[in-house]
């Protein structure tokens, strides 16, 4: 459990998990009794057998990165059951596909390689899994050629992986069931699904708030945009 072990807690030299941070916390509101029974209780440094099966039938996670400064991303991804592929106890490996060209979490774990899971179970135990540790961007071909990851159904039909991100696993714990909301899947394209889609895919009206300093121009000068 050598996620935080840089940073260096206040463990009275019982080598407890979570950051120094955590532990100042845990003896100013006197929650360190607690925060030790869930310590010796829940987390592990490696994948139990029941995670590997909970990873296995998930079919989404976020995904949570930070630069060499710290400035943080989470981004989601999603796939059908397994996409996240248990590779042994201590290593996990998930596809990147092609999307909007930003990369910012693969440009965060080039800086900073820790990285942060959270399954959640949204849909039958109600549970989520927490697993963090240490990445590397593996290329397609170095992923089919040493750990067999080829597309296929279980990565995702149609889709082609452009390179997976391979997870050293330093902590694994469980993120427990009170707030998680209970949820129905639904096909795409029901009763919300035909909702019509800004244009320009600007779903957020980001385009329209922040107009092209140029076009501001126009507009002050009274000519028209474009």
């Amino acid at each position: 459990m050598d996620q935080h072990a840089p940073r260096g807690g206040l463990d009275d030299g019982d080598h407890l998990p979570g950051s120094r941070g955590e532990h100042v916390l845990q003896l100013l509101f006197a929650t360190r009794d607690r925060a030790r029974r869930f310590y010796e209780r829940q987390v592990t440094d490696r994948l139990t057998p029941r995670m590997k099966e909970f990873v296995g039938r998930q079919e989404m996670v976020f995904v949570g990165t930070a630069d060499a400064s710290g400035n943080c991303d989470t981004t989601f991804r999603a796939g059908p059951p397994g996409f996240v592929r248990v590779l042994d106890d201590t290593t996990l490996a998930y596809p990147e596909f092609r999307g909007n060209g930003v990369l910012a979490s693969l440009g965060n774990i080039m800086e900073n390689p820790h990285l942060s899971l959270l399954f959640v179970d949204f849909f039958e135990e109600l549970v989520g899994l927490h697993v963090n540790g240490s990445a590397t961007i593996v290329t397609a071909y170095d992923a089919a050629r040493r750990h067999g990851l080829a597309d296929e159904d279980m990565t995702a039909p149609g889709r082609r992986a452009e390179r997976w991100v391979r997870v050293e696993v330093e902590e694994a714990y469980i993120h427990c069931s009170k707030h998680i909301p209970l949820l129905t899947r639904q096909e795409r394209g029901g009763r919300h699904g035909a909702r019509r889609r800004p244009a320009g895919e600007d779903h957020f009206g980001v385009g329209r708030l922040e107009e092209r300093p140029v076009e501001r121009e126009r507009e002050k000068a009274g000519k028209p945009a474009g």
